[in-house]
């Protein structure tokens, strides 16, 4: 995932991951502690890493039948070990993350930007004794973008995604519902649409409501999923629970557009 760092952002990052977490059957201690170890790493980087300025946010999350191991990276001026009154999380920063990891490494310089990777396994509460890493990419700085390896892990992760967005643009309940549901149905009918099997999720926010881009898939993919989306028993489709579904046409494939409007 790649964000904007700002505050608003980690909540957004931390119900994705979570979607994530469940569905590869972490308990819910260990889904406390992920999501303790990610908000503590997340709000480093927003209060430390730019000084007031614009940057990215940069998590990667890779699974396995162990546990999930997560890297937070900057590309600021670096993070401080020490918390800070008034930001929005336990303040109790690096030693608590080292704490409720099951392993953990800091690298980084002066200038050169920060990497902050933890291990929380399966089961919360003890070390797994794995020390595996993941490989980081450059990010850019003003998109909020999610890249999926696995497309059936869809479904978990956009529907938090989507319902911590929608909530945020203040969305009514009956549209954060219509959202979750219409974003639901997609991910059940997109996982065999994706030509390389990675999925990317491009994420709009403005003052009329959210936007989401996702693909890119093969020719007609797109069209087999608004398919899909038609209710034969009752009629109609749940295309129309959206404020629009368009489909774009790109030189890596096709994007399916959607977008949810905020209440006037």
């Amino acid at each position: 995932m790649v964000l904007p760092a700002k505050s608003e952002n980690v909540a957004v990052i931390r119900h994705a991951l979570a979607g994530l977490a469940e569905e590869i059957g972490m308990d819910e201690p260990g889904l406390a502690d992920l999501k303790t170890v990610v908000t503590e790493a997340c709000m480093n980087v927003v209060v430390h890493a730019y000084q007031g300025e614009s940057g990215p946010l940069n998590v990667e999350a890779q699974a396995d039948s162990d546990g999930l191991t997560v890297i937070v990276r900057d590309e600021g001026t670096g993070i401080k070990p020490q918390a800070e009154d008034g930001r929005d999380s336990l303040r109790l920063g690096l030693s608590l993350i080292a704490a409720l990891s099951s392993s953990f490494s800091i690298s980084g310089g002066l200038n050169r930007g920060t990497e902050v990777s933890m291990r929380v396994p399966l089961q919360g509460g003890g070390a797994d004794g794995s020390d595996d890493k993941a490989e980081m990419r450059p990010a850019a700085t003003d998109r909020t973008e999610v890249v999926i390896d696995r497309s059936e892990l869809l479904a978990p992760v956009l529907s938090r995604v989507v319902g911590a967005l929608a909530a945020r643009r203040k969305l009514s309940v009956d549209r954060v519902s219509d959202a979750v549901l219409v974003t639901d149905a997609i991910a059940a009918a997109a996982p065999t649409q994706f030509s390389d099997g990675r999925v990317r999720l491009g994420l709009q926010e403005g003052p009329k409501g959210i936007d989401l881009r996702l693909g890119p898939m093969e020719e007609g993919a797109a069209k087999q999923i608004r398919e899909q989306l038609e209710v034969p028993d009752v009629g109609g489709s749940l295309e129309t629970l959206a404020d629009e579904l368009t489909v774009e046409e790109s030189t890596d494939g096709e994007y399916l557009v959607i977008r949810f409007a905020a209440a006037p």
